[in-house]
Formats: C-alpha cells, sequence, structure tokens
C-alpha cells in the first residue's frame, strides 16, 4: 500500500512540469523547458545543440504520456502524474532516468561551456532554475549533483538523481 504522504509528496513535484502553471501537464511544457535553456545559454533553436534540446524534450513528454497519461487526451493531470509516478515509477526509477535521459543529456551539452558533455556546478544551477528549482536551492542541488567533486556535473550523476528526486520523496 503506497501511502498518502508519499503521493503528497510526488504530488508536489507535479509544479516542476507544469511549466505554464495551467494545472496540467503537456507537450508544451517540455517546450517551454527547452526554449528558456536556450534563452538562459543563448543558444538558437536552430543549432546542432538546440535540436538536440527539442528532440530530448519530445522523447520526454512522449515517456511520460506513456506512463501517465492514462486517459489518451495529450495533458497529464496533478492525478494522472501522482498515479503514474507512485505505480509505475516508484518501483523502478530506472524507467524514468531512462524517458529523461536524452533530455538531460542534451540540457548538459546546451548548458556546458567546455564541450565534453558536463556543466560547471554554476552552469547546473542555471539549468535547474529555468526547469522550476527555486533559485535559493539550485545551487546547493547542483553542488550536490557533482558527487566526484571535480567541479562539473555529468550525464551519470544527473540523469540518476533526477530519476530519484521525481520518485523517491525523501
Amino acid at each position: 500500500m503506497v501511502s498518502s504522504e508519499y503521493e503528497r509528496k510526488i504530488a508536489d513535484r507535479f509544479a516542476t512540469f507544469d511549466q505554464d502553471g495551467n494545472g496540467y501537464i503537456d507537450r508544451e511544457d517540455f517546450y517551454g523547458a527547452a526554449k528558456a535553456l536556450l534563452g538562459e545559454f543563448a543558444v538558437t533553436a536552430r543549432s546542432d545543440k538546440g535540436q538536440a534540446l527539442y528532440v530530448g524534450a519530445e522523447a520526454f513528454w512522449q515517456g511520460m504520456a506513456g506512463i501517465a497519461d492514462r486517459d489518451g487526451d495529450q495533458r497529464i493531470t496533478r492525478e494522472e502524474f501522482v498515479n503514474g509516478a507512485v505505480k509505475r515509477l516508484r518501483d523502478n526509477p530506472d524507467r524514468f532516468a531512462e524517458i529523461a535521459r536524452p533530455f538531460l543529456h542534451a540540457a548538459l551539452g546546451v548548458a556546458g561551456s567546455g564541450g565534453d558533455g558536463t556543466a560547471t556546478v554554476e552552469e547546473a544551477a542555471r539549468v535547474l532554475k529555468c526547469l522550476g528549482v527555486p533559485e535559493e536551492i539550485a545551487g546547493e542541488a547542483a553542488a550536490a549533483l557533482d558527487a566526484d567533486g571535480d567541479g562539473k556535473v555529468g550525464e551519470a550523476e544527473a540523469v540518476p538523481a533526477f530519476a530519484r528526486y521525481f520518485t523517491v520523496p525523501e
């Protein structure tokens, strides 16, 4: 049995995806996140990095819709999100990591100034702010992602942490 406390905590994560605050998650929320990232890092949508980010956003949306959009209306309500996260992802956070990976990989590519697929902790904090993480938390969260202490955040660090955040309420 899944606790209502767990469901409440997962429901709180919904707002991170509902970029436009209209009460549901749809494709435009994922494209809005991509657009915000491109603007933050002055990368054009037509560039290779911009195109990769939009492809990643579409893949992420398709994966989320496949998991959570139970009525097939191309919108994920808060209830669908909670049920999708609780019933389908709680016991398999790796599934969530895999649907998020293309977007996160591309986001690190957009943010990273070194061209090596990683972002500095500061760049990672900027990514988190674009994705709706409050500024007072983003820097601390980005620093925590730097598990090996090299000052950079790579896909191997970001993807599992992202999955844990959305599937494990602690």
